[in-house]
């Protein structure tokens, strides 16, 4: 069996995670509202390619609330205007030198309480899914899963 990635396209707002060349799963996400960007305190979703450094929470229930990667014992419900990192946490090493102050922005692919947003563009620079997805996502990937997130072709509105 080919070994699995994980491609963020954020011209589609998706996620595909891959065998090969096959699509095993397609999940709808968002990244940043802010845009894409590699700078610290920007907000901005990185581009280029990741690794999965560390699998956080796989036994928590679905709306669990993580504050610094940890389990905080409490739920979320939907909505508001927090922007929550839920049920699980993919933490994100990047591998370009664009790219590599990607842990110490704490760029993840996590759950969030604002699902009503998922499918556009949302975020604080994360790639956020929504709970049962990455729930799902969680289980089928391993630490040191490579990932891209790809940008729009030039001059396309994201």
């Amino acid at each position: 069996m080919p070994a699995r990635s994980i491609v963020v396209d954020v011209a589609s707002q998706s996620l595909r995670v891959m065998e090969g060349r096959r699509t095993v799963a397609t999940f709808p996400v968002s990244t940043s509202k802010f845009g894409l960007g590699f700078e610290e305190g920007s907000y901005r979703t990185p581009t280029g390619r990741f690794r999965i450094a560390r699998k956080i929470g796989g036994r928590a229930p679905l709306w669990t609330i993580f504050r610094a990667r940890r389990d905080t014992g409490r739920r979320a419900a939907p909505g508001g205007d927090e922007d929550l990192v839920l049920t699980r946490i993919l933490t994100l090493d990047g591998l370009e030198k664009r790219n590599a102050n990607s842990l110490r922005r704490f760029i993840y692919i996590h759950g969030t309480n604002q699902e009503h947003l998922i499918g556009t563009p949302a975020s604080h620079g994360c790639v956020r899914l929504r709970n049962a997805d990455m729930a799902a996502l969680h289980r089928m990937v391993a630490a040191g899963t490579p990932v891209r997130i790809v940008p729009p072709p030039p001059n396309t509105p994201v």
